[in-house]
């Protein structure tokens, strides 16, 4: 029962993301929300709700463990194994100046993560810094962009917004955000309870199967719409989604869970799993800042150290 609570659990995430996502956008061009805002805010977001469901519903539940393993997981799983994945079907190839500003951001939120890991929790007052961070890189970033035609992260962001099909009808879409806000619920709680089961059954603990089978679960629609978009040649879209994905789970999906209920961060995952997160963004950030590519080498490089801190923890 529990491997199949898992599994239904990991096709309602998946499933409601994208209906989430998609109903979203639609809602939010009928409001005429411009393309630049809506690859901003509403596609970084509403990719990172089943992060934001699963950690909530977790700390609620008092378990910590499953909160903050899945948001640290899911930043690991969205470098090595999306971009990975993405680059061995197609190489990736972006202008290492429409992502400078987002990937510091990512780097400089991943490094923050792990400070305040060290200090074994991240309490109400950390969770309205970080909100009030992600208040602030919105702000600045739309301000710029919005200000300056042609600009090279703005063209990212509405590459993301434009890349995503959404339904005409404005009810067609209200129906979908809230079906997929139905199944993003039920979804992460199947997940959640399924995955405590197996950990319970294998003798794992809580945090390692939130640093793997739920960080994954909850990283599908990353990995489905970065995989169609390298499918599609639209590399910085992949990119841009992944590292989005990573800002907004720790500003925000962490923000938010801590404001409602601290989180306490296991010794095992503050002194190595925080650390493997801010190596990886800062090895993607050398790469893509770098060369501007991730080839299909290096693309099986990431994924290969993907399998090894798999190794690892198991």
């Amino acid at each position: 029962m529990m491997y199949l609570n898992s599994a239904l659990g990991f096709v309602l995430l998946f499933g409601g993301g994208e209906l989430l996502v998609r109903g979203a956008i639609a809602v939010s061009r009928r409001f005429g929300l411009s393309p630049l805002l809506i690859g901003m805010t509403v596609v970084a977001w509403c990719t990172s709700a089943p992060e934001l469901v699963v950690s909530m519903g977790a700390a609620i539940k008092g378990q910590s463990d499953i909160a903050i393993g899945n948001v640290v997981g899911s930043n690991i799983f969205n470098i090595l194994g999306v971009l990975g994945v993405a680059a061995l079907i197609t190489p990736i190839v972006v202008n290492p100046k429409g992502l400078r500003r987002d990937m510091t951001w990512m780097l400089a939120a991943s490094f923050a993560l792990a400070l305040l890991a060290l200090g074994g929790e991240i309490g109400r007052v950390a969770g309205a810094v970080l909100l009030v961070a992600v208040a602030v890189y919105v702000w600045y970033s739309y301000r710029i962009e919005s200000s300056k035609a042609g600009e090279p992260s703005a063209e990212v962001h509405i590459h993301e917004a434009e890349e995503l099909e959404a339904p005409q009808s404005i009810w067609v879409g209200i129906g979908f955000f809230a079906a997929g806000l139905v199944a993003l619920v039920v979804g992460s709680r199947l997940l959640i309870s399924g995955a405590t089961e197996i950990a319970l059954q294998l003798g794992i603990s809580e945090a390692v199967i939130a640093l793997t089978l739920v960080a994954v679960g909850t990283s599908l629609p990353e990995l489905a719409t970065s995989v169609v978009a390298a499918v599609r040649g639209h590399s910085d879209v992949a990119v841009g989604n992944a590292v989005g994905s990573n800002l907004f789970n720790i500003l925000g999906i962490l923000g938010l869970t801590s404001l409602v209920r601290p989180i306490a961060v296991a010794e095992q995952i503050a002194r190595f799993d925080v650390w493997v997160m801010v190596a990886v963004a800062v090895l993607v950030t050398a790469v893509l800042l770098g060369k501007g590519r991730i080839g299909r080498l290096v693309g099986a490089v990431f994924v290969a150290l993907y399998v090894g801190y798999l190794v690892v923890l198991f």
